[in-house]
């Protein structure tokens, strides 16, 4: 698989984490996200950025921006859904503790 490949491959699976997360479907999002930080790893690996020959083709070079930025503006997207929603998780598990300290507190004062 080409590297311009890679991206675009990239790209179209962070489109997916866009739907995935305005659907709330969190599970799918998570297996989205793992396909790409594969795909990332993969590209790291066979097209680093400082190579002199993947930097040659201006053509091929704008493409993969292009897809970069897109990429750039699906994560932006992504954390718009996810970061409301892991707030809520934070709160919810920052009541659960509050409330089992509280528990412990009296448990321990009515002894």
């Amino acid at each position: 698989m080409s590297s311009l490949h890679l991206y675009e491959t990239m790209s179209g699976l962070t489109g997916q984490m866009v739907d995935a997360a305005r659907a709330e479907d969190w599970d799918r999002l998570c297996e989205l996200e793992k396909e790409v930080a594969g795909l990332r790893d993969r590209l790291a690996s066979e097209d680093p950025i400082t190579a002199p020959q993947g930097l040659s083709d201006s053509a091929l070079r704008a493409q993969k921006l292009t897809l970069i930025r897109r990429m750039l503006d699906d994560d932006r997207t992504v954390r718009s859904y996810t970061e409301p929603w892991m707030e809520s998780v934070r709160s919810f598990l920052a009541a659960g503790t509050r409330t089992r300290n509280v528990r412990m507190a009296y448990q321990a004062f009515g002894e």
